[in-house]
């Protein structure tokens, strides 16, 4: 008589950051023959992104997509808490795995932790200390409910100490973004392909003096019109000094356009473009002098690199 089928660990998304960190996990799974099922709550869904992620990464099409699209951090929370429950009651699996510190990350967590399934949070302890931003709440309420919790950096155990974690569930294992990054770099679309695409002058990879790329999405940035209206003042200053590339998310190009700075970056010195291709965006970071970026993630990877 043949023994039962181990139960899956079902292994969460929602938003482009966990992409990049799920990539070698289900890799990883893949290579051990251990059960894993991907779910996208859909939290952040571009069509044309999400594509071209999961493609670029070689992580396999979503098992489950719970389409639960943008809206408030309570809305949206609650949408991804409310459609993943009969998804649990359905599959049982032997874990819930989430990644990061997105609103899908503490909610399939806290449905899970309730429903006594266990929860590993990849990337646990993290802090910046700033409880304004709803990733910094994710993080901490993420940690507090986790039977296993993988970190990424040596201070990220001290974190977890200091707010009542035991020590022994707690696994130092590195970066996985860094780990995607790595196993990505050879890969990386040649920079002066990706500007013949977005209609960009070759010549800018070639001078010396380089260029910066720009990113930026944070809601504490683009959604307060002043803000906004200071960093393109500062985008500006800068352009005349350096070139800049600007990949700009939906969301920004959104609030640009509704507070009128659109017309302020129209210049031969900020080339903006629609959102890049993770090997799109990998190669012009490789090549970048200075990255100018709000994103966590960049901001590990740009250091990496």
């Amino acid at each position: 008589m043949s023994s039962p089928q181990p139960r899956p660990i079902l292994c969460v998304v929602g938003a482009r950051p966990n992409f990049m960190k799920i990539a070698p996990i289900m890799r990883a799974f893949r290579e051990e023959g251990l059960p894993a099922w991907l779910l996208h709550t859909g939290q952040h869904y571009d069509e044309d992104m999400n594509t071209s992620f999961f493609r670029d990464l070689g992580i396999p099409e979503p098992d489950i997509n719970l389409g639960v699209g943008s809206g408030t951090h309570a809305q949206q929370t609650a949408d991804i808490m409310r459609k993943v429950e009969p998804v649990l009651d359905e599959q049982h699996p032997a874990a819930v795995l989430v990644v990061g510190d997105v609103n899908s990350t503490i909610a399939c967590a806290l449905v899970a932790s309730k429903k006594g399934i266990p929860v590993i949070h990849v990337e646990a302890g993290l802090r910046s200390r700033d409880r304004t931003m709803p990733e910094e709440i994710n993080r901490v309420l993420t940690d507090q409910i986790s039977d296993l919790l993988f970190t990424t950096e040596r201070s990220a155990a001290d974190n977890l100490v200091r707010e009542g974690i035991d020590i022994e569930r707690v696994h130092f294992v590195g970066n996985v973004m860094i780990d995607t990054l790595h196993y990505n770099l050879s890969r990386a679309q040649p920079i002066g392909d990706t500007l013949a695409e977005y209609g960009i002058d070759p010549r800018i990879a070639d001078d010396p003096a380089g260029f910066a790329l720009v990113t930026l999405h944070r809601p504490s940035n683009v959604d307060d019109p002043d803000i906004l209206e200071g960093i393109v003042g500062c985008l500006g200053q800068i352009s005349c000094e350096l070139p800049l590339i600007f990949p700009i998310h939906p969301r920004t190009r959104a609030r640009l356009e509704d507070f009128g700075l659109m017309e302020r970056m129209a210049s031969n010195r900020i080339m903006c473009t629609p959102p890049m291709g993770y090997l799109q965006l990998l190669g012009v970071m490789k090549e970048s002098r200075v990255v100018l970026t709000d994103s966590g993630g960049i901001q590990e990877e740009s250091t990496a690199l």
